[in-house]
């Protein structure tokens, strides 16, 4: 994971014409997309994915590998557990796929996943990255006491009459776009009544549908700012290095190229809105035609359908999906593929 080439250049970005290669970008799953058995079947018949669960486990001190393959479901999806289970699957298929195909041009993740992007980036090692979303999701879940704050999805309106929606809805409270998923989907967090004003407004006003979100916490808005502070210092206390792969940031929905910016952005993200539907404009401005979804779920190929139909996006997040990718890739597994043994 850490043999990487120097990243390209910000001059370099756009893909060279004519290339007969596709240009790609790995993209990494938030939360949202844990299932119980996630990872399970890669780990016992790749030791590579195998070596990732075990590491986890050892960072974090507990069989974070028993909870993503047998669960209980109530306490994967409690967020501290959630974050680096979905990071650790997410890494395990990405070392078991990138023996197999050409690397990426880019990468980028969805509020979570963009720490599975800096892993796979080389910005920050994979057990700094997995202790620091764990003490993330712990941060978010004790910034606001539950019941203070809400989340809803709003689908069929664009992103100015959803903010003209918040800003009236406010009313001196917080409400505000915390995801923009795709020009169909967007989701809006903030202080629990200004949320149920804001989506009864949206329902009002023409949206297809405005629906409350069964969550944990607010995310991606200001009131998350007692978490932003304390993820802070834990950031600024990693060592980090310059990405491999230009990183695509949620909050900016821009390119991060070295290491100093990877870590104020990631700060930022915790308050900030996930640019998600400007960051895969920006990846496709840069001549992406293949994405490959890396983790659990097919969530990010849902959006990039609203977003984009005419690209290819495949994903990896068990043995099936690896090998149909692999196969749109003309890529196959090499002869010597390891007997299936136990997952740890």
């Amino acid at each position: 994971m850490n043999n990487r080439t120097e990243a390209p250049k910000s001059s370099e970005l756009h893909a060279e014409p004519g290339s007969s290669e596709p240009v790609t970008a790995f993209i990494f799953p938030g939360q949202g997309s844990q299932a119980v058995g996630m990872g399970k079947d890669l780990a016992e018949k790749y030791p590579v994915a195998r070596q990732t669960f075990e590491e986890a486990d050892d960072a974090l001190g507990y069989k974070l590998s028993q909870l993503c393959f047998e669960g209980p479901e109530e306490q994967l999806r409690l967020t501290e557990i959630t974050q680096p289970a979905i990071l650790t699957v997410s890494v395990a298929a990405l070392r078991v796929l990138e023996e197999r195909i050409p690397r990426p041009h880019f990468v980028a993740g969805h509020s979570l996943g963009e720490y599975s992007a800096h892993v796979a980036s080389g910005t920050m090692t994979f057990a700094d990255a997995v202790r620091t979303v764990r003490n993330r999701g712990k941060y978010m879940q004790e910034a606001v006491p539950v019941g203070v704050g809400a989340m809803a999805a709003i689908l069929g309106m664009d992103l100015g009459k959803v903010s003209e929606i918040c800003q009236e809805a406010a009313q001196g409270e917080v409400c505000s776009a915390a995801n923009i998923n795709s020009p169909e989907q967007i989701v809006i967090s903030g202080n629990t009544a200004a949320v149920e004003r804001a989506a009864k407004l949206a329902d009002e006003r023409g949206a297809k549908r405005a629906k409350l979100l069964p969550v944990s916490a607010p995310f991606h808005c200001a009131l998350m700012k007692p978490a932003q502070d304390r993820l802070a210092a834990d950031l600024n206390a990693l060592r980090t290095q310059k990405p491999v792969y230009p990183v695509v940031c949620n909050v900016e929905a821009a390119f991060v190229t070295d290491e100093l910016r990877a870590r104020s952005t990631l700060v930022a993200q915790v308050t900030g809105s996930v640019k998600w539907l400007q960051s895969m404009q920006l990846l496709i401005e840069n001549g992406v035609q293949t994405f490959i979804e890396i983790g659990p779920g097919k969530v990010l190929c849902g959006l990039m359908r609203q977003i984009d139909r005419s690209k290819t996006c495949l994903n990896v997040g068990d043995e099936a999906s690896l090998n149909k990718t692999l196969e749109a890739f003309g890529s196959s597994q090499p002869s010597e593929i390891p007997s299936r043994t136990e997952a740890c």
